[in-house]
């Protein structure tokens, strides 16, 4: 598989509109070669670098995304409309929806993951980037990876 975006290149610097110094506005994205056995995909955004990529001590969790349909190619700028049966699960904020890069300190990497999976995930109700991958296990097919990279123009 492989995902893209039209507004920035894999280790590029993502655009302002798409973080909280924009609109907070999920980037589009491009997926294709989805394989054929694949029942649903899962998309999930983190920032490994959090806080200080000096010194990173956790992976915030910036978008958790499950069911898609596997016939879907990919995601409008802003993240919506989700398609027909996709569910949102909880970012690091405590919500659903794409919470854009914000660093605190320095240039962050933002890791776009894509999942093919066999099966549709059970009835996970607003589910933890945790949760999700624990439901995945023995499910992938096959993965893609998007790289972008942020860091803020103000203090």
């Amino acid at each position: 598989m492989k995902l893209s975006s039209s507004v920035f290149e894999p280790h590029g610097e993502i655009p302002r509109r798409h973080t909280c110094e924009g609109d907070d506005s999920a980037p589009p994205l491009h997926w294709d070669a989805v394989p054929p056995a694949t029942r649903s995909l899962v998309l999930i955004v983190d920032d490994p670098d959090a806080p200080d990529p000096a010194a990173p001590q956790q992976t915030w969790v910036h978008w958790v995304l499950i069911d898609l349909p596997p016939d879907t190619t990919g995601l409008p700028a802003g993240g919506q409309p989700l398609p027909a049966g996709a569910r949102a699960g909880l970012n690091d904020w405590h919500r659903t929806g794409y919470g854009g890069p914000c660093p605190p300190i320095g240039r962050h990497r933002y890791f776009f993951k894509l999942y093919a999976l066999d099966a549709t995930l059970p009835a996970l109700h607003q589910p933890t980037k945790a949760a999700v991958e624990r439901a995945m296990q023995g499910h992938v097919l096959a993965s893609a990876e998007l790289v972008g990279t942020y860091r803020k123009t103000r203090p």
